[in-house]
């Protein structure tokens, strides 16, 4: 978990020391400090608003129907249990009336936190899968990832917007020689990375989520099958079934639009056929050396969520 945490505070200093560096050379060279403070503003706004209003976009976009304990007493007692054991107070629980079997956790705060499943994984998994995905999903409160990436997107957000001023402004040169173009482009180059660097943080923030749901007493065994049969079930979806999650897919457990190449990669981990991956099938893949070829890797790097060979792989070095 250090390594992890590590990783993610390392990546937050560096996000930050770039936009600071920007900062000042566009300071120094140019003083329009006014002027950035300006776009430097809206986009505090901007993220703000992102925050405030943040989850009533996603309960209108994933149709989000909040439930009672007498609607469904099962998902309250799995989810009230691993609260409990998190240190949490009790989220509000909801149903997303989609198609894709997943669930999702969102919120502003711990205290404003809210875990939703969607219709079509209740069906699909059994108790103790159900419950490991639980708890990597109260893990992502748990570890205020909602805040940490609100913090971090914005900062690409940020210089798309210096790139765009610049850039627009690019082909005239100001009184004192300054070649306002070339900010333009170093802003959209450091876009580009950034933005790199923020799906980076995604990825890490599953697998601290992963390892959270261990800790939570689930088994990684019963963890790494609900995602084996997520990809499976939204291996199954059309492509108009999976347009849904457009957009919102980095809430996910798992990425829904990956789930028919997962399916192919976790197959094979499925020695027995049981559309399940048990302890002795988790065990034989903690000995075997992972290799992506070019494309995976690069697949990886544009994805909200880790390539899902390496994430079991992962699972197989924990113990509850």
């Amino acid at each position: 978990m250090w390594s992890l945490q590590l990783r993610m505070w390392l990546l937050v200093t560096l996000l930050f020391g770039v936009i600071y560096a920007l900062i000042v050379v566009i300071g120094r060279s140019f003083l329009h400090v006014g002027d950035f403070s300006f776009y430097l503003i809206i986009s505090v706004v901007l993220m703000f608003i992102q925050y405030m209003l943040g989850p009533k976009i996603v309960e209108w976009s994933m149709r989000v129907k909040y439930i009672k304990r007498e609607e469904n007493p099962r998902l309250f007692q799995m989810v009230e249990a691993l609260c409990v054991r998190a240190g949490i107070p009790m989220p509000r629980i909801g149903i997303a009336q989609i198609d894709i079997p997943n669930a999702f956790a969102f919120g502003r705060s711990i205290k404003d936190g809210r875990v939703c499943v969607t219709s079509g994984i209740v069906k699909l998994l059994d108790d103790t899968e159900l419950k490991a995905v639980l708890g990597h999903e109260l893990s992502h409160l748990k570890n205020h990832d909602v805040l940490t990436i609100t913090l971090l997107s914005v900062i690409p957000m940020i210089m798309y917007r210096i790139a765009w001023q610049f850039l627009f402004y690019g082909r005239r040169r100001d009184e004192r020689g300054g070649n306002t173009m070339l900010i333009g482009l170093a802003a959209f180059f450091f876009y580009f990375v950034t933005n790199l660097l923020v799906l980076y943080a995604s990825r890490i923030r599953e697998y601290f989520a992963d390892q959270g749901s261990v800790l939570l007493g689930n088994q990684p065994k019963a963890l790494a099958s609900s995602l084996y049969k997520l990809a499976y079930g939204s291996a199954r979806l059309d492509k108009e079934s999976l347009k849904q999650s457009e957009g919102l897919k980095a809430f996910f457990i798992n990425d829904p639009s990956q789930g028919r190449k997962e399916v192919l990669e976790l197959s094979q981990l499925d020695l027995d056929k049981s559309g399940t991956i048990d302890a002795s099938e988790l065990a034989m893949l903690k000995n075997t050396n992972i290799r992506l070829n070019l494309g995976d890797k690069m697949m990886e790097l544009l994805s909200t969520h880790p390539n899902m060979l390496k994430r079991i792989k992962k699972l197989s070095q924990y113990q509850a």
